[in-house]
């Protein structure tokens, strides 16, 4: 016979349901993570070599201004990123509430949204590869 603390005890999600909670969170973030390091450095590179060059700042106060347009981009952008992600098909995991909240779905959260904003960010620092070329330029002149 069960008690009634038995039969209100809820079992852990199953790997299944945690990879889902993990693909669920990881694919936004990398289209933020994207986003935000392929803007920053876009803008960083174009505010140091136009308005740093003007006003005398630092590369590093160049990088602090682009991140500032990255971040307010980001807050237009996020919902753009997060109906692409739904329209990919990724349904919401099916989970009861106490399950929502147990430390493996919490933690399959965030390790999902830890890798998949470091995935991102490494694929947004594409723009690096086309600034070499303007910064040499400059540097001869």
């Amino acid at each position: 016979i069960l008690t009634s603390l038995e039969k209100l005890e809820v079992a852990p999600p199953s790997p299944g349901q945690l990879r889902h909670v993990f693909f669920h969170n990881a694919v936004p973030f990398v289209g933020f993570g994207f986003l935000d390091n392929a803007i920053m450095i876009a803008a960083g590179t174009q505010i140091e070599l136009s308005i740093g060059v003007v006003l005398g700042i630092s590369t590093m106060a160049g990088a602090a201004l682009g991140n500032l347009v990255s971040d307010l981009a980001g807050l237009g952008l996020a919902g753009y990123v997060e109906a692409l992600a739904s329209r990919l098909g990724l349904s919401i995991p099916d989970l009861t509430p106490k399950q929502a909240d147990m430390w493996q779905t919490r933690l399959s959260a965030h390790l999902g949204k830890a890798i998949g904003v470091t995935i991102g960010c490494i694929l947004g620092m594409f723009p690096l590869l086309f600034f070499g070329e303007e910064e040499e330029k400059l540097e001869e002149k």
